[in-house]
């Protein structure tokens, strides 16, 4: 299991519903902000995968447990941590901690799948990218 990643992230209003709490799928959102840092900071980014390797990713599984929630103006923290990889699958676990007091709200399993750009159907993760996961 690789060591988690943490990206921040600010709960704006627009992120909030009439209470000024955060609407339950925006933690998707940000789960898929975290990922994507997370491969940005490994040297990957997404557009550039499509371009030259011909790949992207999409998410074919996502269980959320909302335990507490967020409001309009708390600073987040977001981890992504690999808790299974496949030639062309990667299973994550995700957390969402509210900073000002540590307290966990939210946690979740993502799959997400390698896929061909073109075709839309699974492909091995490139090489590169096989190399630094793995290795993990």
């Amino acid at each position: 299991m690789s060591a988690p990643f943490e990206w921040p992230v600010r709960v704006y209003y627009e992120d909030t519903d009439v209470g000024g709490v955060v609407y339950y799928a925006n933690y998707l959102r940000f789960m898929e902000r975290a990922r994507t840092e997370w491969l940005r900071s490994l040297g990957f980014e997404q557009d550039r995968l499509i371009r030259d390797e011909g790949v992207l990713f999409a998410v074919t599984s996502a269980q959320i447990n909302y335990r507490a929630p967020a409001r309009f103006n708390d600073l987040l923290h977001v981890t992504a941590r690999i808790s299974e990889q496949r030639r062309s699958r990667i299973v994550f676990e995700q957390a969402v901690y509210r900073v000002e007091d540590g307290q966990h709200l939210t946690d979740g399993v993502i799959k997400v799948a390698c896929l061909d750009a073109e075709r839309f159907r699974p492909r091995p993760l490139p090489e590169s990218m096989q190399r630094i996961f793995f290795d993990e």
